[in-house]
């Protein structure tokens, strides 16, 4: 006789969402992005799209009220969560405690804002979270940076960042996101998630970008100078890269030399080069005329 398969572990639904809120008496606010996700189907799509192993630790951003907290629980050995609403952190632990009592000693809470963490009680291993649309890149980046514990992960944000941050040279949507995510990290689109998964619903779609740590580009420059010329090659779209780089190397002739010293073509413009053309360039400021 086979043994019966054991029932899912409960997700939240929407009304588990409005209960909890109503608890603790907080509406979601425009000011931190929040949008709660009310659909425990999605949940599960995510947590299996990030490919979570039963040994690693995630670390959540934005957990708010733990609906994605939850899932990862169930998948991972344990859970750092990054919450900066005062009110939503404080909840959190019960919440777990009272979903998920076997797992809330592998859970762990810290109570700051996401792009000034440095240092976590637990290193974490992946990245999963749904990210607020108003910080989603600059926090990705700053977490790859900080945290080179973190080998991959996946982030629900803005479908328009999701094709940002994925896109590669060529692209329309090909910019800053893209060539600095690069930097870190194999980035590539894994989804699009509707708008009536969230409370309160969003007008626009998400997006979910999975990413895999790789080395950075091999060069003597550093990545703020890389950064540097990446920045400076974007701030002026239609530009060539001999012109928009001018300012960044001290004038059109230097910034020429180079562009060709680097073997990219000075008429080209920055939307079709990659990260490691960006890495020559700036290794070229740095070798003498």
């Amino acid at each position: 006789m086979t043994e019966p398969i054991p029932a899912p572990a409960p997700l939240f639904g929407a009304s588990d969402i409005r209960r909890l809120a109503e608890e603790i008496g907080i509406r979601p606010t425009k000011t931190l992005g929040q949008n709660f996700v009310i659909d425990g189907n999605t949940i599960r799509r995510i947590v299996a799209a990030a490919s979570v192993g039963p040994e690693e630790t995630v670390l959540e951003v934005g957990p708010g009220l733990g609906s994605l907290t939850l899932g990862l629980l169930d998948a991972a050995a344990s859970v750092v969560a990054v919450e900066i609403d005062p009110v939503l952190a404080a909840k959190l632990p019960a919440t777990v405690k009272e979903w998920r009592p076997s797992a809330a000693a592998r859970f762990h809470l810290v109570h700051a804002d996401a792009m000034k963490v440095t240092e976590l009680p637990v290193q974490p291993t992946a990245l999963v979270a749904n990210l607020p649309y108003n910080v989603a890149v600059p926090v990705v980046l700053h977490l790859l940076q900080h945290f080179p514990s973190l080998q991959h992960g996946l982030v629900m944000v803005q479908d328009e960042v999701a094709d940002r941050l994925a896109a590669g040279p060529g692209s329309k949507t090909y910019g800053v996101p893209s060539v600095k995510a690069a930097w870190y990290s194999q980035m590539r689109k894994a989804g699009v998630i509707g708008m009536n998964v969230f409370w309160p619903a969003p007008k626009i779609h998400s997006g979910l970008v999975a990413f895999t740590r790789r080395e950075p580009p091999a060069t003597t420059a550093t990545r703020e100078q890389v950064f540097a010329v990446v920045d400076a090659a974007f701030a002026q779209r239609r530009k060539t890269l001999r012109a928009a780089l001018a300012g960044w190397a001290g004038g059109a002739p230097e910034a020429e030399r180079c562009l060709v010293a680097a073997g990219v073509d000075p008429t080209a413009r920055g939307e079709v080069i990659d990260i490691h053309a960006f890495a020559r360039i700036a290794e070229a400021k740095q070798a003498p005329a």
